[in-house]
């Protein structure tokens, strides 16, 4: 009986300790309470959750690591890759931790091809230190590929979503625009440069979040709900149509045999926002810069 206690003590504990967040888990109540006339007001909260959301959107976002060119109707590609995303610093990013200037975003990527230049792929992603994952969905046409003379012209539709991030929902809807060519180095071996323009569309939500979690518990009861609504409050809705993100791009990969490599650079361009809405005013928000690579199987 003794022994069990132990046990029962020992796994109460391991559950514990699951219940603190990662060091880059977001935080989003952290941009203030954007509703006037509350205790924490801020009158930047919105154009600050917007912000964030098209940086993060940039961020998930950033990678393509494929020509335009596809595998081709029977094949299929299995890759591992690797982000390297530097965040701008003047957008908050309400980390648990201290904001990162620089984040790691491994993935899982897989691509089958399909019969008339079409092809599918899903990634699969996960943000370092934090319980968060990103998932992704793509279809893309060669529009033009294997011509001698003609270079490879491809359009990608993709879908990410980010999951595990508390109080938020985070999508981008893309269209890529590529170009390439695969030059031939003999035998099985070839090298494709390649480039393109990546449209990002985001948006954001968040649920109503309480920016007076110090509140007793008699505030939050149900005999007083109206003391325990006060001072929360959800910030305005990112809408697709109205944040779109630029990201251009430009890498090589290399195959040997059935061995795939891969480097790539990107640049997303992020807008403005309005601090004031009453102002008119605008403000850019910074370009976020991401180094890419791949290592994995053509076949």
């Amino acid at each position: 009986m003794r022994t069990f206690s132990r046990w029962l003590v020992l796994a109460a504990f391991a559950s514990g300790t699951t219940a603190y967040a990662d060091a880059n888990d977001l935080q989003v109540y952290q941009f203030g309470n954007p509703d006037q006339g509350e205790l924490n007001f801020k009158l930047s909260a919105n154009a600050d959750f917007q912000a964030f959301a098209r940086v993060m959107g940039a961020a998930i976002t950033s990678v393509n690591l494929m020509p335009p060119e596809t595998t081709g109707h029977s094949a299929w590609a299995v890759n591992a890759e690797l982000s390297v995303v530097s965040l701008p610093d003047s957008i908050l990013i309400p980390t648990e931790s201290a904001q990162p200037s620089t984040v790691l975003i491994p993935s899982f990527h897989v691509r089958k091809g399909l019969p008339f230049s079409l092809e599918l792929g899903g990634r699969v992603g996960w943000i370092e230190k934090s319980s968060q994952v990103v998932g992704t969905g793509e279809v893309k046409w060669a529009v033009n590929e294997g011509f001698t003379w003609l270079p490879d012209i491809g359009v990608r539709g993709h879908v990410t979503h980010l999951f595990g991030a508390k109080d938020l929902s985070l999508t981008v809807l893309g269209l890529d625009f590529g170009v390439g060519k695969q030059f031939p180095l003999g035998g099985m071996i070839t090298l494709t440069p390649y480039g393109g323009l990546d449209l990002g569309f985001v948006g954001a939500t968040s649920s109503r979040l309480d920016f007076n979690p110090t509140r007793s518990f008699e505030d939050s009861t149900a005999d007083n709900s109206r003391a325990a609504l006060e001072d929360t409050a959800e910030y305005k809705k990112v809408s697709f149509g109205d944040n779109m993100n630029q990201r251009l791009y430009g890498g090589v990969r290399f195959i040997g045999g059935v061995l795939q490599l891969g480097a790539e650079l990107s640049l997303t361009r992020t807008g403005s926002v309005q601090p004031d809405p009453d102002s008119g005013e605008t403000v850019g928000v910074p370009a976020v810069f991401a180094f890419n690579t791949t290592l994995g199987l053509d076949f």
